[in-house]
């Protein structure tokens, strides 16, 4: 999403859904209906379970630079769940030539969690840098979303922005091919 200096999205509903925000350029104020109200920014990872429902609005409070995000909604694995927010920063260094995983549906693991069998994992590779990633639940597929540069998944080139599917796996091989690399993978389950 992309939201200009001094926007923004009105209070609106949800429910069971899981929604995942992260910011790439600028700050997003965020409040709900569960009395939250946070600004969420670059290198922070934000989720909310909507659960039985929820309302809340995200706005832009600069007024010379807009807000570049992405919004990943994800089916979750329980209807009607208590709805809860949470918020972390993440160091973004522990992603240098590495996966780091920012969400899973554990409590107790890196990163945020969901009602869902997911793994979100970010990463940012120096060129030729090469990663294998294992899926962690049979079933499931991963989808490549690349926020910069160049890449590589097995033989498919991909350019900023681009995304890539893939089912029918247990592990796909990532390579960088510039330098500031950077990527999202997300294993979700193909069957709900």
């Amino acid at each position: 999403d992309f939201v200009e200096a001094g926007m923004g999205f009105g209070t609106h509903p949800h429910s069971n859904m899981e929604i995942i925000s992260i910011p790439l350029e600028g700050d997003l104020e965020h409040k709900d209906s569960m009395g939250n109200t946070t600004i969420i920014r670059n290198g922070d990872i934000q989720v909310m379970s909507a659960g039985k429902g929820i309302t809340h609005s995200e706005y832009n409070r600069n007024e010379d630079i807009p807000v570049k995000f992405l919004q990943i909604w994800v089916i979750p694995n329980k209807k009607n769940v208590t709805p809860r927010y949470d918020q972390i920063t993440l160091a973004p260094e522990e992603r240098h030539n590495r996966l780091q995983q920012i969400l899973s549906p554990n409590q107790d693991d890196e990163g945020v969690w969901i009602h869902q069998d997911a793994w979100f994992h970010l990463g940012k590779f120096n060129q030729g840098h090469q990663e294998t990633y294992s899926l962690k639940k049979q079933g499931n597929g991963v989808y490549i979303f690349l926020l910069t540069g160049s890449m590589e998944v097995g033989d498919f080139p991909l350019s900023k922005r681009d995304g890539l599917g893939i089912t029918g796996t247990s592990e796909i091989t990532l390579k960088a091919m510039a330098d500031n690399t950077e990527v999202l993978v997300m294993e979700v389950p193909m069957a709900l």
